[in-house]
């Protein structure tokens, strides 16, 4: 890959996490759609690991499946891009636990957020399903970084041995 193209990449890497930056907030603390509403909400906590995600399988046929995908999926889904972007944008190599500890702060600051604000719900449960997503973005780009290495590797092979004549 050229510098060229590298500069090109985090660019839209840093385009792509302003935006993404912007529809976390404005999803998880601002949205009147999701139940959220600045300091008129009630007051909602879960300090028990597992609890809203078990009363969500178990009740799942009352609560509605489209709720407990949008609950236990959306919070995975929503920190993907988190887990990807972070080490695209870092300027130094930045590994897994790196990444793991960088999205648990995220979730715990967003979580404690929402309990000041009395915004939707702080929920442990939450911020372990964010730090999922966030390993599974990681995962993508590690994936997505050794397969730009293994194409630019068979780049320079074909490369040199045209220069070879090989």
């Amino acid at each position: 890959m050229t510098e060229k193209s590298r500069r090109t990449a985090r660019r839209w890497c840093r385009f792509f996490f302003g935006i993404y930056l912007i529809a976390l907030v404005y999803f998880l603390l601002f949205s009147e759609e999701w139940g959220r509403s600045v300091l008129t909400g009630a007051y909602h906590y879960n300090l028990i690991p597992f609890r809203e995600i078990g009363r969500y399988l178990k009740y799942h046929e009352q609560i509605g499946t489209g709720l407990v995908l949008l609950n236990l999926a959306g919070n995975v889904i929503g920190f993907i891009p988190f887990g990807g972007l972070v080490p695209a944008l870092s300027n130094r190599k930045m590994g897994f636990f790196r990444v793991l500890l960088l999205s648990f702060e995220v979730s715990l600051f967003v979580e404690v957020a929402q309990l000041v604000l009395k915004v939707g719900s702080c929920d442990v449960d939450d911020i372990l399903l964010n730090i999922f997503g966030s390993c599974i973005g990681y995962c993508l780009y590690r994936l997505v970084i050794k397969c730009l290495q293994r194409q630019n590797s068979q780049g320079e092979e074909e490369h040199s041995a045209r220069e070879t004549g090989t």
